[in-house]
């Protein structure tokens, strides 16, 4: 039976029950599920139910009032049982962003919610984990449309849009070839324990989202400046709101919006995606392999592979160290054996080679073996005459030329 880690909306606990070396370096890890019904129960009565449909624009009705039997006071998490949902200010704001993401953000609504509908049950579990609010689930809707590889104009990266020294600051590795902020499990891990860091110094989930957003020392200051020795509260944080940038003073009625119209989107216009939760194997890749060959010795897409790992910034593991990969779920069984099968010269089908001083286009072609044509079609846009220095070319390179590749 292949190594399986299939994430359902609830709490998993992992048993890594054995590690075998098979023919060729490959290795098959061994993972078994370890159902736990206490731990599924919590998780499944800590997920959050759909909430009330609001009219697009503000009538004066508070979101705490909409919320009424519906979701009583007892059975709200910590976002929704703030104080803050029964503000005419707040929930006006709130309204006004239920109207973004039903009229601006319509056209690329869906594929935020497509795209939730397979990894928020990765995220669910992890909130779960963490004992934290299940309304979070809704933070990298706003934060990345839950697109595990996207990167901000700021540099911002990944699932949560963490910052590289603020995420190897958590522990993740953060290189040109290997970024874990793209990885959803590693960077959902990070963000949750920084969350978990930023409510326990304001104890305010309101000011650590506003931390999360902007920075926890400009939050500091402000507070030392504004309001020295008062209680942190949400309705604190809203009383402040105009001594923050707009973007963080509307961070958080932001990611009400969003969850108002992501938790009933049919309710706004938009069709429900099917679920989708993520499910895969995990298997040892023993040294620098490019993707397209492990979706080969695996026997699915290069697509799927790359979906599944987007961590992999170029498309290719690290050099001279083992690393776990994902699969898609049932096929990491026969996995090692295919590798194995797969000559060493042949595991990398590209590079990527940084452009000296004084070289030439025909001569990093000789370089590597390969026609100068195929590294034009390789890199769109290049122009042969004039290579910047310092400019990264991706080189498809044939087997027998693997000899050349540069480290670099």
């Amino acid at each position: 039976m292949p190594p399986r880690f299939t994430l359902r909306g609830v709490a998993i606990s992992l048993a890594l029950v054995a590690t075998v070396v098979v023919g060729g370096g490959a290795m098959l890890d061994r993972i078994a599920v370890n159902d736990d019904p206490e731990a599924d129960e919590l998780a499944e009565a800590a997920l959050l139910p759909s909430l009330p449909a609001i009219p697009l624009d503000f009538d004066g009705v508070p979101l705490d009032a909409y919320l009424g039997d519906m979701l009583p006071p007892a059975e709200r998490d910590a976002l929704l049982a703030s104080s803050l949902l029964a503000d005419s200010a707040f929930t006006s704001r709130v309204h006004w962003w239920v109207r973004y993401w039903t009229g601006p953000a319509r056209e690329w609504f869906p594929d935020f919610l497509s795209r939730m509908a397979w990894l928020g049950t990765s995220v669910d579990s992890a909130l779960a984990t963490h004992g934290f609010p299940p309304s979070l689930r809704y933070l990298p809707l706003i934060e990345s449309g839950y697109a595990p590889g996207v990167t901000s104009s700021a540099s911002a990266v990944g699932l949560w849009q963490l910052m590289a020294p603020t995420a190897r600051g958590l522990g993740l590795e953060v290189t040109p070839l290997l970024d874990e902020r793209r990885d959803f499990e590693r960077s959902t891990d990070a963000a949750l324990r920084y969350l978990g860091e930023l409510q326990n110094e304001f104890d305010s989930w309101f000011f650590a989202l506003a931390a999360y957003n902007t920075g926890p020392t400009r939050v500091r200051r402000l507070l030392q400046r504004e309001a020295p020795g008062v209680p942190r509260t949400d309705s604190l944080f809203w009383a402040l709101r105009d001594q923050f940038s707009s973007e963080t003073r509307d961070f958080v009625p932001k990611l009400y919006g969003a969850m108002w119209v992501a938790s009933r989107p049919e309710a706004y216009g938009y069709e429900v995606p099917e679920r989708d939760p993520i499910a895969f194997d995990v298997v040892r890749v023993p040294d620098q392999t490019t993707l397209d060959v492990v979706a080969r010795a695996a026997g699915v897409s290069h697509e799927e592979i790359s979906r599944l790992n987007h961590r992999f910034v170029r498309g290719i593991t690290p050099p001279d160290r083992p690393v776990s990969v994902r699969v898609p779920e049932g096929s990491g069984g026969s996995f090692a054996a295919l590798y194995a099968l797969i000559p060493t010269e042949e595991r990398v089908t590209f590079v990527e080679h940084v452009v000296s001083e004084g070289e030439t286009l025909d001569g990093i072609a000789i370089r590597y073996g390969v026609p100068t044509a195929e590294i034009e079609a390789a890199n769109p846009g290049l122009e042969p005459r004039r290579l910047t220095v310092g400019a990264t070319l991706t080189v498809p390179v044939a087997p027998s030329a693997q000899t050349g590749v540069d480290d670099s």
